[in-house]
């Protein structure tokens, strides 16, 4: 058979995706790039956002036409959006073959093989603990590859869904991420992102309160990592602000493959809003967790997530957001606007703020965040960086792209000695909105 699969949302959806796809290819199955060349069509959903399950639903349902031309045509969901919708889709979008929850999409090529040979629908939403043992199927790497660390989450934030269709929070063993790091970089994989939702309460065993100093398995983790021959990079998304102990900045700090850059969501820089949010912490301690970072690694960079429009939020709270992300100076920010999710605690509150109020808000703090990353790129020109070499740009065929360990995407002129996946020193020379320019040393 021939497979086409389309994932929406997070990374850990990709990741998701790439395993399903690494199962079809080793039972022979082959990947097409085009829906009219499959004989299996699979969405991988997000349901984080109103707008991904619309833009999901839309892909589906004009799949419809194609089904009527090919009537022997799968076609299956799988991931968040099917967790939380079930028979639901089913009733929906009746040219819908079968719909897989997260805790079932392990079984994805055991499904299409049954429905090739006996026709049928059906959900299937429940949790299956043995799921995460195929998080560790990859397809063809390169220079880069994900590894999922955890599952699920126990934060329960108000606004989220994540806890109700991901699952509570389990952590994969450390000697089978270990031997899945080993095996790729074997197989010439240089970087490895460690994905979670977060990922730094990794071995807590579900224990909801931050570690104690001293302990973090999280921590421990990363120095095993570190010390693999042949691994040039390691980062990881996403952690939570409270879990990062003494413990855990030190081995940041000590172990030099750790990128230094952290994804940190904030969502808001209002205590009211946090609290309403169940964030679990202040924007005075986030500012003081950014400042003992920073502290042990000065060249630290920050991204984060940010919501405006969370019902209730003044124009002063909105303010405090805006002051504190330009305090911490992030230089790189994912902004949305508000939409309440079915389920979420927040679900049940007034939506107070208008779209275009929320628009407003949106746009003022990416005018910012605009103007941040120019005056950080602009100071970068002169320095030399050291650059993971990623591959021909998508932009210039002439020039090479690189990301640094801080995470600044680099473009330069190419010699014959480039191999991606290597690391290169480059003289930068010049900045761009978004991206820097440089020679090779």
């Amino acid at each position: 058979m021939k497979f086409f699969i389309k994932t929406y949302g997070c990374q850990m959806n990709e990741r998701d995706s790439e395993a399903v796809g690494a199962t079809f290819i080793k039972a022979g199955h082959l990947p097409v790039d085009k829906e009219d060349d499959a004989d299996v069509l699979l969405f991988n959903t997000c349901s984080v956002r109103d707008a991904a399950e619309r833009k999901a639903k839309g892909k589906i349902g004009y799949m419809r036409k194609l089904k009527q031309r090919k009537p022997e045509l799968i076609i299956g969901v799988m991931g968040c959006m099917a967790q939380r919708l079930g028979d639901e889709l089913l009733a929906e979008l009746p040219h819908l073959d079968f719909v897989l929850g997260t805790g079932q999409i392990h079984r994805a090529l055991e499904t299409v093989t049954d429905i090739a040979a006996e026709r049928k629908r059906f959900a299937n939403v429940t949790v299956a603990p043995e799921e995460i043992d195929m998080l560790g199927e990859h397809g063809q790497n390169s220079w880069s590859a994900q590894i999922a660390i955890t599952r699920g989450c126990n934060r329960f934030c108000s606004y989220c869904i994540v806890p109700y269709v991901r699952g509570r929070e389990v952590s994969r063993s450390k000697d089978s991420i270990l031997a899945e790091a080993g095996a790729l970089v074997a197989s010439g994989v240089k970087e490895i992102l460690l994905l979670g939702q977060n990922v730094a309460a990794y071995g807590l065993n579900g224990d909801i309160r931050p570690p104690a100093d001293g302990f973090s398995p999280f921590a421990e983790l990363l120095e095993e990592l570190n010390a693999i021959p042949g691994l040039e990079r390691i980062r990881y998304t996403s952690p939570y602000v409270s879990y990062f102990n003494d413990r855990l900045i030190a081995a940041l700090a000590s172990c030099s493959k750790v990128c230094h850059n952290i994804h940190l969501p904030l969502q808001s820089g209002s205590d009211r809003i946090l609290a309403a949010m169940n964030r679990q912490y202040t924007a005075q301690s986030y500012l003081e967790k950014v400042a003992e970072l920073r502290a042990a690694i000065p060249d630290l960079t920050f991204s984060t997530d940010v919501i405006v429009g969370f019902p209730g939020e003044e124009e002063s709270d909105f303010e405090l957001t805006r002051n504190l992300m330009n305090e911490v100076g992030f230089e790189q920010a994912y902004i949305f606007k508000y939409s309440p999710r079915p389920g979420a605690k927040s679900a049940t509150l007034a939506d107070t703020v208008s779209e275009e109020e929320k628009l407003r808000r949106n746009n003022i703090l990416l005018d910012d965040l605009q103007l941040r990353i120019g005056k950080k790129l602009a100071s970068l020109v002169g320095s030399t960086q050291e650059v993971l070499c990623e591959g021909v740009s998508s932009r210039n065929e002439s020039r090479w792209t690189g990301r640094t360990g801080t995470n600044f995407v680099v473009h330069f002129e190419p010699d014959a000695s480039v191999r991606t996946g290597s690391l290169r020193q480059v003289k930068i020379t010049r900045s761009g909105k978004v991206s820097l320019f440089g020679e090779l040393c």
